[in-house]
């Protein structure tokens, strides 16, 4: 996200970077890392706070603003959320090599019932997704029903309530480098909606 933080930089924004380690602890365990990273980066909440995300931090940042007692005032723009879960694993996470390699709250995000994006509250603040349709491994692919960006189907990508959604030619490891995608994601923070849509 370093190259994309820059250019969030370079707009005017103060760029606080979340790093977790997905590979070692729930889902749970990493909201509580985040709600204490937002409380050191803006503790009195005097200026407003927006959440710029990619894969699973979209639900790590969903699951940490459905705890708050109040709606979101920022904007949030994910890049390839699986906001409805993940085919692969699904497919892989009870294999214990491949679990391993998930970790904890990779394993949560599956699609069924017990995944934690199924568990989710609606959303209550302004959201705009983007997500790719290009894939760089066709196994996983085949795993995705429809279009996909190599980890992530376009309509798992899809939450009900969201403000935006656009689909770019990107794939899921590197979309956050693409210069398109930092214009539309700054452009949605300042207007809530993304710059191909305006008229």
């Amino acid at each position: 996200m370093a190259i994309l933080g820059n250019r969030l930089e370079d707009a005017g924004y103060r760029v606080v970077r979340f790093g977790y380690p997905s590979t070692s602890e729930s889902i749970e365990t990493l909201v509580e890392e985040l709600a204490a990273a937002v409380e050191a980066c803006c503790p009195a909440a005097t200026e407003t706070v927006h959440f710029v995300t990619h894969s699973m931090g979209g639900v790590l940042v969903r699951a940490y603003l459905a705890g708050q007692p109040r709606a979101h005032a920022g904007r949030v723009v994910m890049l390839s959320p699986p906001s409805q879960g993940s085919e692969i694993v699904d497919t892989f996470a009870s294999t214990p090599l491949l679990r391993a390699l998930l970790g904890p709250a990779g394993s949560q995000l599956g699609t069924g019932a017990s995944g934690i994006a199924r568990q989710l509250p609606p959303i209550r603040f302004s959201l705009g997704i983007i997500t790719g349709d290009r894939s760089l491994n066709p196994l996983t692919s085949w795993l995705i029903p429809g279009p996909d960006d190599g980890k992530v189907g376009v309509d798992r990508a899809r939450l009900d309530g969201a403000a935006d959604f656009l689909v770019l030619p990107a794939t899921h490891t590197f979309i956050m480098n693409r210069r398109d995608v930092a214009d539309e994601a700054i452009h949605f923070l300042q207007e809530g909606r993304f710059r191909s849509r305006d008229p």
